[in-house]
């Protein structure tokens, strides 16, 4: 099988896969170990309360996203993308090397701060390179996606499994240290495997290509008109904060805001660009096509991202969890995710290239409806085994274990296929940025799924049926609602599949 991928896909695809995998070691091992280092008070944490500790988590991994932004802007007006994957990684890996000194809090924090400023720089960029080596489009950049998106999991299993255990076991600065040591293969990876099989890809910054530099050269009028958008979230922000709607002196108050500003900045930005991007009537549909595929994804990511919440606590108190005498440790429920991908990913990628050689593949708003769906009957499945904890007695863990099956199926429905269709929609010129926009929305719904997990009274289980129920109907719904309107959706997208 696998000589017959590599017959249909670039080299190019593989290089981008091994740099993605080793990035995503790093990132996934280290937030595997970062919230239990920041409670830790007896081997060397930092001591913190869980509210401050959480708060913090939850603004670096919101920050990391929302900083793909800046990032894809970067690339697009001045690095490129090349550049700017190897800056990032060269960041990355500088931050992760401070992480692994034990200096107290403020060296502790520089290094967060530059992790999520490579990663801002390197995610949004390498996802815009895969899109590239298929300029046709199609079912096979479907299938590439999924592909590349074996090496996110693939990543990020080992990191969680290696960092992960050396953080715990060993010294957590040990396990921040070979986060660095990932992103370093990565970098190698990279700047060899780009040498030869990603000539002529992301060497010059979009905006700078023929015929591209007028269009992506605001009118003075537009700069303006930019200005006053930002100045206008200033003030808004500064109102909230007055009003005390919002608190950001503290880490929780930070926290709290950072969804309001997500989406304040996200809609800024879509405004933006339809008002003053310079887009054709068939461009400006596009987008209005990949907003609604922006609040898609961030209600999917809303409840996928339970796993590391809600789902956590009922697989740690209300699984049964035994086997043979021994207990199986609650977390190890969450590798469920990742192993499906690398199982399941290229059965998906496949039958999206036999579908469309039958004319019968899917189209990008069924795909993401099918996605929610398979979410929402996710939590239809939870609602069952809460009714059984309710009753005192712990739920066989193949209630998790399905639910993970079914999460899982509609990430490989939605994610690498919304990965894809953000490079094949998005306007040349502003690609990066927009890739920057469509990780924004996986940061919405992390934030979204903390807050919504944050009223799981986990001393009460009565309350357990409803919230799953709250996050299936939800989600289903969305779900029914694109597949209802796929037709007019498709016909925005002006002739792209």
């Amino acid at each position: 099988m696998s000589s017959q991928i590599s017959q249909k896909h670039p080299k190019g695809l593989y290089v981008l896969f091994f740099a993605e995998m080793w990035e995503r070691f790093s990132y996934y091992g280290m937030r595997a170990i970062l919230l239990l280092f920041l409670l830790d008070n007896i081997k060397g944490g930092m001591g913190m309360s869980a509210a401050e500790g959480t708060a913090i988590y939850g603004l670096y991994t919101a920050s990391v996203y929302l900083l793909t932004l800046p990032g894809g802007w970067l690339a697009d007006n001045i690095l490129g993308q090349k550049k700017a994957i190897w800056y990032g990684g060269i960041i990355i890996m500088l931050g992760h090397i401070i992480l692994a000194i034990p200096a107290g809090s403020a060296i502790f924090f520089l290094g967060l701060s530059i992790v999520a400023v490579g990663t801002g720089l390197l995610k949004p960029n390498i996802s815009s390179i895969v899109g590239e080596l298929y300029p046709e489009g199609g079912a096979r950049r479907d299938a590439a996606f999924s592909i590349f998106y074996m090496g996110i999991n693939l990543g990020s299993f080992l990191g969680i499994l290696i960092v992960g255990y050396l953080g715990e076991k060993v010294n957590w600065h040990m396990g921040f240290g070979a986060a660095a040591v990932g992103m370093l293969l990565g970098l190698i990876v990279f700047r060899y495997g780009s040498a030869t099989h990603l000539k002529g890809l992301g060497d010059v910054p979009p905006a700078e290509e023929a015929g591209e530099q007028a269009a992506a050269s605001p009118s003075g009028g537009n700069k303006m008109l930019g200005y006053g958008l930002i100045a206008l979230l200033v003030v808004f922000l500064v109102v909230l904060q007055s009003s005390g709607t919002i608190d950001m002196t503290t880490a929780q108050g930070l926290a709290q805001g950072a969804g309001i500003i997500i989406v304040s900045i996200s809609a800024a930005y879509f405004l933006f660009i339809l008002v003053a991007g310079g887009l054709t009537r068939v461009e400006k549909y596009r987008v209005g096509v990949l907003i609604i595929l922006f609040l898609a994804i961030a209600l999917f990511w809303a409840g996928y991202e339970q796993a590391g919440t809600s789902l956590q606590i009922f697989a740690e108190r209300h699984t049964q969890r035994n086997i043979g005498g021994w207990e199986v440790p609650s977390s190890w429920f969450q590798n469920f995710q990742p192993t499906f991908v690398l199982i399941f990913a290229p059965v998906l990628a496949s039958l999206w290239i036999s579908l469309s050689s039958r004319n019968r593949n899917p189209s990008i708003p069924v795909k993401f409806a099918m996605g929610l769906i398979l979410l929402g009957l996710s939590f239809f499945v939870m609602v069952a085994a809460s009714n059984i904890a309710v009753q005192g007695d712990l739920a066989s863990p193949f209630f998790l274990t399905f639910t993970y099956f079914l999460h899982t199926i509609g990430e490989l429905c939605v994610s690498p296929v919304g990965l894809s269709s953000y490079t094949k929609l998005a306007p040349k010129r502003y690609l990066s940025q927009l890739m920057g926009i469509w990780f924004v929305g996986a940061s919405l719904g992390n934030l979204i799924a903390g807050i919504f997990a944050g009223g799981f009274d986990e001393s009460n289980i009565l309350q357990m049926p409803a919230l799953f129920n709250q996050v299936a109907i939800v989600t289903t719904v969305f779900g029914l609602i694109l597949l209802a309107f796929w037709k007019p959706i498709k016909s925005w997208m002006g002739g792209i599949h």
